[in-house]
């Protein structure tokens, strides 16, 4: 039996994620045929570190309280379509209402209401759009979408779906009708080579590619509307503070998520981890930039999670940077080059970089590759992002 909170005396429960700050927008995360299971609790907790509060109704209480089956037990199928037999929607939208009562009166969640739904649930979440105060709904392979999707929503509110191409509980006819009502306040993406329970985890269909996409244009979608918004580029501007200016480790590690990762992929230095990091960061990153290290903007791309940030990174070579040059000594040369930073934030923290460079251009300015040998470049190619008058295509022999 899942820990459920009691929303009516007469049996509605619903399991319940907080964001660190006690509250945020609503979000009601509705249940595939499986009831408030692992996957389901897990997305709730998911959800409510991006700084939503996560409810999940318990939509199966009628035939059971608390209802949890796991997937990948052999007589999964069987007993969720038992439930599904003697399930009723319009009790779900009840539902609903009730626990978005709940969440204003307990939670503090005034702001606009939010849903995002799996299999069944993504058929509640976009009709929760007509039957309740749901503003936004994303719908994951939500069945029986073909027979909503072709009423008009109501004003103000918005929906996004999730389609795999592949999904036999969505044939093709479906989908068409699907693709032809996608426009205006409804914005649907198919997935092609996917199918049914894609962006469940453990699921024998799950998709990693195509599921962090996924969720990445949920969050795209909900933040504008519903929120929670960060000022992400002060966040990000403290860190680089901490990496750079202050060079403190500790305050590095503090903007970001408890288990964090940086990827530097030409060398791939980082960590994955707080330990790992914490120890990359003190003994391999803070202390090793040169004193006259500078990052020059180019162009810097604010999202709703993620900030993209293009540089001309330049030092001068005099001690050895092994997140760089990994086991190079010095070399006393002035390097510069071209560096794009893809930064992830999860809520308020930072959860991941990825950063990319030119590293043959690294190894060309240090004397380690022979530019007039190979078709690389050295310190020219940081100069000509922003210097187009440079000419192009040089290596080419007959340009």
């Amino acid at each position: 039996m899942n820990k459920l909170t009691a929303i009516t005396t007469e049996g509605l429960g619903a399991y319940i994620s907080l964001p660190s700050g006690g509250t945020g927008p609503l979000l009601i995360v509705l249940q595939e045929i499986f009831g408030v299971n692992a996957n389901i609790r897990s997305l709730c907790d998911t959800y409510a570190a991006e700084g939503y509060v996560a409810m999940a109704p318990d939509l199966f209480w009628r035939q059971g309280a608390g209802i949890d089956i796991d997937p990948s037990e052999p007589d999964a199928m069987p007993k969720a379509l038992a439930l599904l037999e003697a399930f009723d929607d319009n009790q779900a939208m009840e539902d609903i209402a009730k626990v978005i009562g709940f969440a204003k009166a307990m939670h503090g969640c005034e702001g606009k209401a939010s849903a995002v739904g799996y299999c069944l649930g993504g058929r509640l979440a976009f009709k929760a759009l007509f039957d309740t105060e749901i503003n936004s709904s994303v719908s994951y392979y939500g069945v029986g979408l073909e027979t909503l999707v072709t009423q008009a929503l109501p004003d103000g509110k918005a929906a996004l779906l999730h389609v795999p191409q592949l999904d036999a509980y969505c044939p093709p006819e479906a989908q068409e009708i699907i693709r032809s009502a996608a426009r205006g306040s409804i914005k649907a993406n198919f997935y092609a080579g996917c199918d049914h329970a894609f962006a469940r985890a453990g699921s024998v269909h799950f998709n990693a590619d195509n599921a962090r996409l996924a969720y990445d244009r949920t969050l795209n979608f909900l933040v504008p509307r519903v929120g929670p918004s960060y000022d992400l580029e002060s966040l990000w501007e403290a860190h680089l503070d901490y990496e750079f200016t202050t060079r403190d480790a500790d305050l590095t590690m503090g903007t970001m998520v408890a288990q964090p990762y940086v990827n530097h992929i030409p060398t791939m230095t980082g960590g994955v981890g707080y330990a790992d990091l914490h120890r990359f960061y003190k003994n391999y990153f803070i202390g090793a930039n040169p004193d006259d290290t500078t990052q020059v903007s180019v162009s810097r791309t604010l999202g709703v999670r993620q900030i993209v940030d293009e540089v001309i990174f330049s030092f001068t070579h005099d001690r050895q940077m092994d997140w760089l040059l990994p086991g190079i000594a010095p070399t006393g040369r002035k390097v510069r080059f071209g560096l794009v930073g893809i930064v992830r934030f999860t809520g308020d923290k930072l959860s991941h970089e990825h950063i990319y460079w030119d590293q043959a251009s690294v190894l060309v300015q240090i004397g380690m590759l022979d530019a007039a040998t190979l078709p690389v470049v050295g310190a020219e190619g940081a100069d000509k992002i922003t210097d187009n008058s440079i000419p192009s295509n040089r290596l080419i022999a007959t340009w």
